[in-house]
């Protein structure tokens, strides 16, 4: 129940529609139907208290001034008589979130949860940090509630029961109908005056804002309810329930955002009131004054009574959304829109095809919220992005120069950023741009200290160039290169919008808005093939005016738990009751019927996929149908032998009585206006640099122009408000409310570049070794995307256990997307294998499959499925794609095929050392299904595997992933020939190679040449040992003499494991981006004895060593460089399940499997404290969430906390373990694989070591008593009824002494730096 009042009815009445988009810098004002004249405009600083109190009360006093001609005291309430509406979006939210400036709330969760949050999926934010940061929580008091709710059924149930046994079990005591339509048992029912008694304690604390978050709320609010009531007895001012926020399954998701609803909702009704508090009546009597809304994040408006914070966090951004898409968009021809937006910090990109899409599921802030929002995308790459050059490569951003100091042009001492390469190569005009800097914020931009600076860093760059024996660059040169590189950065989120949703990019137009947007849409343009910009009169205020086109909506949300072909009736009839709510709603606030569309949607997934599609009402009705096709257009694929299941039902209404976007067609127009070029001559001509030199271009004053004029580039268009570059060879076409610039269209070459340019040489270029870094990296990251969203199975479309890598001819890793580090390099000796086994007899269409150790796998479930790519003639490997994923489930001697038992290769599951997954194009299904399921169950005590479908929908995902990569691969080498992608694909290994040697350099000299040695154990007393001798040259010899012999247990960890780890490890300690490619081992020699644990014989058992002894190596690795203490050094693999082939009877029964790794502590380091509840080294999976664990098995998670008291004590302490017990409510096989149950992570520099961990069974005796027995650290094991399995993690170790205070620490979990994200661009980040 976030806090609301009801809005009173608000007839439309005439009058001036005003419009404002409040931004981070500065407020833009838009005012619109006017009598008698134009729109008129007002930009004006967000923050000058010295003239004003708040920038859109005064940018309406200034409207109404220009308006009326009258004179209207600051300070003096308004008179909004002559306004009808005012419609505004503002950045209050999102600031108070990035800041975390507003005042905390309080969390009341269901027992035993009391951790939730602060664990949320347990996945770290950067990959390769060792000082985990998280954001800080939103909440500093929790209150855990003794009830608790269950499923009845779960959804993997082999044997269903009927329909009528279900209905048979309801009492509506114990067992209830949940709101979806799914039974739920009350385990615990709420005690409400124990409820009530700890509410009144956090009042009498000091909180005023709770939220409340109980598990399966989603399907039964009633205790959160109930809980809401007391609340407001007892006078909580703002209560958010997560079950009327957004009523849908996962409790992290939901909770966070109930936490985000309650943490900004005061802090943005704060504002409103004091925004109110500037006008006449304050806005309240809609009858006699204006109508105030406020846009949230969705793209539709809202009254001002019910604007509430979790939907006001992306209000700005949506409104330059709606204004592009309402603006740039042409019905006639229904070419689609990309959205680009650039700004100072950042950029945001989305797309539009005719109608709003939507998420449900965003990062914002570091935080995962679940809220209807327009997909946007932000990149951290706008004006202010500075520029670096590292490692002999240009960087653009992600860190930001923002207002102060601002770029180094802004008279500050600012950075180098993007806005200055654009100065010094006269993209930006000084004259023409506002002169406001210098001390008395009179001056104008500053090209001299640009130059200088771009000067004296071109000196810095052109010394690496000769030492290298490359040629030199101008300082013009090393301009464009940055902007070159900036271009590309913001390209590659674009490609993520459109091509990994199965579009292809340059079948869009550019819509070009924001403040730096213009400088740059050509060349993302051409970049792209994209071959028309759009830019709207209003561009650099589109947010504002996308506020005065966007409609009211109201929205209404239903969980729906029901197959939908056996529920259509039912469906329809919910639907039909949810808009009777909406239509009221907006009938109340002034709206009349034929005002008011409507959207209708039903969110839809396939039975055993956790992938939801939300499909709008189609023509005819048939959602399954629908569904059905959007999954194949976007998927590639069908699963027809599955249930379509309804996951949640949603209606959208929107009232309109606003003004619109012009409806002219943008084709039609052009196509009736009289074309006229108009000649440079008489106009003001400036030097502006484009490839190829220094080019005299026109200056041309938009308002100057009229509609049909034809201007040619390259030219420059000034708009008041902003520069438009038009690059050589394109075409401005001026129309009465737009600029369309179409991009030159180069004739395509008679032959493929493959086959030309064989004489010229070539010599590397820093510009183009930098783009060519990115673009081998976006082409692993875009096949991460297709697998992501091609893939069926739980484990690799939602715990993203999976890696996708490119490679060169003979094998060699190019670039690697790491999800999983512990993939990191070790592809690369699967596919050599493969290489030289086969690379004289592939043909085009083949692809092949493999996961033994013995051809360069990690451990069985890591399936690698690996593309040859032929050149046009077919005849010559010009590359390799690969792309290995963790299948759940492949057979063995238990449900998961991860045995704690295992002995012998075989028993972890099927073994492929080398086939044909696809030859000559055709999928070998029967043979790769006779191998899964006959081959692997003929093993003693083996079964086949038991999710073949899962298996075979996998494998096609892979291939797809790869052929995406070949595709990208093939266009790559279009545009810029083989010769050059094969010469910067080998320049960008020796660049990777050069900053490994450089740091081993630095380390050679801090240990003054001394060999680096560490020894750990694991549990069983195995050592591991390294010993690490550096050259002064930079080279290094990584020897593991002294490591144990390979045990007769599943620990083995093969060799690729190892160089996994020593790749990770030198990545985290560089902590600079660096290419991820077998560079960087080319300085380093492996010495790794055959015959121990980290060199097994080829039918050692393997499962463990590729998630727990890798974790061990990583700990010996970072103890010998002394770099930190020891994080839990394990990732507790635990598994459950049933079903497979009876080893006796030989019988197969149904069933399921389930695995998942559970998080630890990290360790502290001198500067930092170990973070609790992470995910650390070698992995960086997903957990389950509560909610969908109980679902879909039938378990039920009662504890999931931080472990206080399992930290190593120092200096700075080590982060927390954590407890995990599930309870079980059938018989079922389960197993633990784990280590530092016995040896402690170690602290460093006198920090203790942290706790050991734990495993416990907890059985139900027949008398009601129960047996609690320690399950140590490797076991398989069975459950009955009842049981119940507790899993303590281990702590991280301290650093330092403890009481000394050499100096003063910051948490990690205490430092902001959070922006915007989309869950892909999530994952892509925590891989930087």
């Amino acid at each position: 129940m976030p806090s609301a009042i009801t809005p009173p009815p608000a007839p439309q009445r005439p009058g001036i529609e005003i419009a404002i988009d409040r931004g981070g810098t500065f407020t833009d004002c838009i005012a619109t139907n006017i009598p008698g004249r134009e729109d008129v405009v007002v930009k004006l600083l967000s923050v000058d208290p010295s003239n004003y109190e708040d920038a859109p009360t005064e940018g309406i006093r200034r409207i109404l001034e220009t308006v009326t001609g009258e004179k209207l005291n600051r300070g003096t309430p308004i008179d909004t008589s002559q306004i009808a509406s005012i419609k505004m979006g503002t950045t209050v939210a999102t600031n108070a979130l990035l800041e975390r400036s507003a005042e905390s709330c309080a969390l009341v969760v269901s027992k035993g949860h009391a951790d939730l949050l602060r664990i949320g999926d347990q996945t770290r934010p950067k990959l390769f940090d060792l000082n985990i940061r998280r954001p800080p929580p939103l909440f500093s008091e929790v209150l855990e509630i003794d009830e608790r709710v269950t499923p009845e059924e779960y959804t993997e149930d082999p044997n269903p029961k009927s329909s009528a046994d279900l209905d048979a079990l309801v009492d509506d005591v114990y067992v209830v109908k949940g709101v979806g339509g799914e039974l739920i048992r009350i385990i615990k029912p709420l005690d409400v005056e124990k409820a009530r008694e700890g509410l009144q304690k956090l009042f009498d604390s000091g909180a005023r804002s709770l939220a409340v978050v109980l598990l399966h709320s989603y399907t039964f609010p009633n205790h959160e309810l109930a809980i809401g009531k007391l609340a407001k007895e007892i006078g909580f001012t703002q209560i958010s329930l997560s079950s009327q926020l957004l009523p849908m399954i996962k409790a992290v998701s939901r909770g966070q955002s109930a936490a985000v609803d309650a943490y900004l909702s005061p802090a943005v009704q704060q504002y409103v009131d004091g925004f109110r508090s500037g006008f006449v009546g304050k806005l309240e009597d809609s009858t006699g004054s204006a109508r105030c809304e406020f846009m949230q994040s969705d793209g539709g408006l809202v009254g001002w009574q019910r604007f509430n914070g979790l939907r006001a966090i992306l209000s700005g951004p949506a409104g330059g959304v709606v204004g592009f898409s309402r603006t740039c968009y042409d019905k006639e021809d229904k070419v689609p829109c990309i959205g680009f937006d650039m700004g100072g910090t950042s950029t945001d990109v989305s797309r539009y095809g005719g109608l709003l899409t939507h998420t449900l599921e965003n990062v914002i802030a570091g935080v995962t919220v679940q809220s209807p929002q327009l997909d946007i995308t932000t990149v951290a790459a706008g004006g202010g992005s500075i520029l670096t050059y590292r490692n002999g490569l240009f960087n653009a951003g992600p860190q930001s120069a923002g207002a102060h100091p601002g770029p180094a042009c802004y008279r500050k001492g600012g950075p180098l950023t993007v806005t200055d390469a654009n100065l010094v190569l006269g993209r930006l005009s000084a004259d023409h741009f506002p002169k406001i800097f210098g001390p008395n914020e009179n001056e104008p931009l500053d090209f001299a200290t640009s130059r200088k600076a771009f000067e004296e860093l071109t000196e810095t760059i052109n010394h690496d160039l000769k030492t290298a024996g490359g040629n030199t660059l101008s300082v013009e040169e090393v301009c464009l290169g940055f902007l070159d590189v900036a271009n590309e950065s913001m390209c590659r989120p674009i490609r993520q919008i459109t091509e990994s949703k199965g579009y292809n990019t340059s079948d869009h137009n550019l819509a070009s808005f924001g403040g730096a947007g213009g400088q740059h849409a050509c060349a993302i343009a051409d970049r792209l093939g994209i071959k028309r910009v759009i830019v709207h009169k209003h561009a650099s205020i589109l947010s504002a005016y996308g506020m005065a086109l966007a409609d009211t909506v109201q929205e209404k949300y239903e969980p729906c738990s029901c197959d939908y072909y056996d529920s259509v009736d039912e469906v329809k009839s919910r639907l039909g009751n949810m808009e009777d709510q909406v239509t009221s709603q907006l009938k109340s606030e002034g709206f009349r019927g034929d005002q008011i569309t409507y959207e209708r949607y039903v969110n839809l997934r396939y039975a055993g996929s956790d992938t939801m599609i939300m499909i709008l009402e189609p023509a005819d009705g048939d959602y399954a149908a629908a569904f059905i096709k959007e999954h194949e257009r976007e998927f590639s694929f069908t699963l027809p032998n599955r249930k379509v299941l309804v996951e949640n039902l949603r209606i959208r209404g929107r009232g309109n009585a606003g003004i619109r976007g012009s409806q002219k067609s943008i084709s039609k127009e052009q196509a009736a206006l009289l074309p006229r070029t108009v000649s440079k001559d008489g106009s003001r001509m400036l030097p502006v640099y484009f490839e190829g030199g220094w080019k005299e271009t026109p200056l041309f004053v938009l308002r100057d122009r009229i509609p049909g004029d034809i201007i040619h580039g390259p030219a420059m268009i000034y708009d008041e408000t902003q520069m438009v570059v038009v690059q050589p060879g394109a075409t401005a076409r001026v129309l009465q409310s737009h600029i369309v610039i179409d991009i030159k269209s180069e004739d395509a070459a008679s032959t493929s570049k493959e086959d030309t340019d064989v004489e010229s040489p070539l010599t590397e270029d820093p510009i183009q070794l930098s783009i060519f870094s990115n673009r081998f990296m976006g082409i692993a990251e875009q096949m991460g995307l297709t697998l992501m969203k091609t893939s069926v199975s739980v484990n690799i479309k939602e715990r993203l256990d999976f890696s996708c890598a490119l490679f060169g001819p003979d094998g060699g890793l190019v670039a690697n997307a790491p999800h999983v580090p512990v993939h990191l390099g070790s592809m690369e000796h699967a596919v050599r294998f493969q290489h030289k086994l086969h690379s004289q007899h592939l043909r085009p269409g083949d692809v092949l499959v493999s996961n033994t150790p013995l051809a360069g796998g990690t451990h069985l479930p890591d399936i690698t499925v690996i593309t040859p790519i032929f050149d046009n003639a077919g005849k010559n490997i010009i590359f390799y794609t690969a792309s290995r994923g963790h299948h759940a489930e492949i057979g063995g001697i238990l449900p998961g095929s991860m045995p704690a038992s295992s002995t012998r290769l075989y028993e972890e599951g099927v073994q492929i050392e080398s086939m044909f997954l696809v030859r000559d194009g055709i999928f070998h299904e029967e043979e790769i299904s006779r191998v899964l399921v006959e081959e692997t169950g003929a093993h003693p005590g083996c079964s086949g595997t038991r999710s073949l479908s899962d298996n075979l929908n996998d494998l096609k995902a892979q291939i797809a992933a790869n052929a995406k990569g070949a595709n990208l691969v093939h266009s790559l080498i279009e545009e810029g020939g083989i010769r050059k992608v094969h010469f910067y694909m080998d320049a960008i290994k020796r660049n990777a190679s050069t900053a490994v040697r450089a740091f081993l350099q630095r380390t050679h000299d801090k240990f003054e040449g001394k060999p680096l040695t560490a020894t750990d154990h694991m549990d069983d007393g195995t050592p591991i040992s390294v010993n690490i001798t550096i050259s002064p040259e930079g080279t290094a010899d990584f020897d593991f003499t002294g490591t144990g012999l390979e045990g007769l247990h599943c620990f083995n960890a093969p060799s690729a494991i190892t160089k996994s780890a020593t790749m990770y490890v030198l990545r985290c300690l560089i902590n600079e981006d660096i290419p991820l490619n077998e560079g960087c081992l080319l300085p380093i020699s492996f010495n790794i004895p055959p015959g121990t644990i980290l060199n097994p014989s080829g039918t050692a058992a393997v499962c463990a060593g590729n998630p727990i002894t890798s974790q061990r190596i990583t700990d010996v690795l970072i103890n010998a460089f002394q770099a930190c203490a020891a994080s839990q050094g394990d990732c507790n693999v635990f598994s459950f399940g049933f079903g497979g082939k009876d080893p006796e009877s030989g019988k197969e029964t149904k069933g399921f499997g389930f695995g998942e790794t559970i998080c630890g502590g990290s360790g502290a380091g001198e500067t930092w404290n170990g973070t609790s509840g992470v995910h650390i080294n070698m992995t960086n999976t997903r957990i389950t969430d509560a909610e969908v664990l109980e679902k879909r098995y039938p378990a039920i998670l009662n504890r999931f906390t931080l472990r206080p008291g399992s930290e190593g004590i120092g200096q700075n302490n080590g982060g927390t373990g954590i407890i995990r017990e599930y309870e079980f409510r059938r018989p079922l096989s389960a197993s633990i694989v784990s280590e530092r149950r016995v040896y402690q992570p170690y602290g460093m520099a006198g920090g203790g070591s942290g706790m050991s961990g734990r495993n416990t069974l907890v059985e139900k005796l027949s008398d009601g008593s129960e047996r609690r027995v320690n399950i140590g650290g490797r076991k398989d094991f069975k459950v009955n009824t009842g049981d119940k399995v507790i899993i303590e993690t281990p702590g991280g170790g301290g650093w330092g002494v403890p009481g000394s205070e050499k100096m003063k620490m910051i948490p990690a979990e205490t430092q902001p730096a959070w922006g915007f994200a989309n869950m892909w661009q999530t994952r892509l980040e925590q891989s930087n």
